[in-house]
């Protein structure tokens, strides 16, 4: 880290050059990955698929501080993203995740409020100052930052309800992973309005009891 903190006004040094056909960034990157349920939504409308399709090779499954979430799966002995074409160049990059976009930058959230910084030496091509929000690429970017806290927030809560409700309640650890992984991720996104469905959702998941 450069020791800062960016608002999506302010200019980093986070440009890659168009990574001249670098991929290194789409490679052997494990489970770290992470797919909210912007993401799910944004490739369920882009690629015409269902959360079920993209899990058949693309997307898995993995324990994250005791809460069940998808992540891109990396492919074979290199271990590519399954998004990757033969040119290493990626498929989904109109649409592609929101981890994807903001690297090399980091997120930092404190109560309510989102902030930037930037991975040093994280991109062999990095360097080119660019305003954090044209890197993003994200249309409406006050509702997305909006959604992102909100994500946030309530993973947090869960993972910390969770923790407490280990040892005594296992099947409502289980309960609650499966009804979240359900409602957030399993049913299919409509096109239109993301962030009215998920404001819908995220009170249909609190109504029944979880996270307060």
């Amino acid at each position: 880290m450069d020791g800062k903190l960016y608002d999506l006004n302010d200019m980093v040094k986070a440009g890659c050059n168009d990574c001249r056909g670098c991929s290194d960034c789409c490679c052997g990157m494990g489970q770290s990955i992470l797919l909210d349920p912007y993401d799910i939504w944004q490739m369920e409308v882009g690629l015409g698929e269902t959360f079920a399709g993209l899990m058949h090779d693309r997307v898995e499954l993995h324990m994250e501080e005791r809460l069940i979430l998808p992540n891109l799966k990396m492919q074979g002995e290199a271990e590519r993203c399954g998004f990757l074409n033969q040119d290493g160049r990626c498929g989904i990059h109109a649409f592609r995740p929101g981890l994807c976009r903001l690297y090399p930058l980091g997120r930092s959230y404190e109560g309510r409020t989102l902030k930037y910084f930037l991975l040093e030496e994280a991109c062999p091509n990095g360097g080119t100052k660019v305003k954090v929000r044209k890197w993003l690429e994200v249309p409406d970017s006050r509702n997305y930052t909006d959604f992102l806290i909100k994500w946030h927030d309530l993973r947090k809560t869960l993972q910390e309800e969770l923790a407490c409700k280990e040892a005594e309640e296992p099947e409502l650890m289980k309960e609650r992973n499966m009804r979240f992984l359900h409602i957030f991720y399993e049913e299919t996104y409509e096109p239109g309005d993301f962030y009215g469905q998920f404001e819908e959702r995220i009170c249909r998941f609190r109504k029944r009891g979880a996270c307060g």
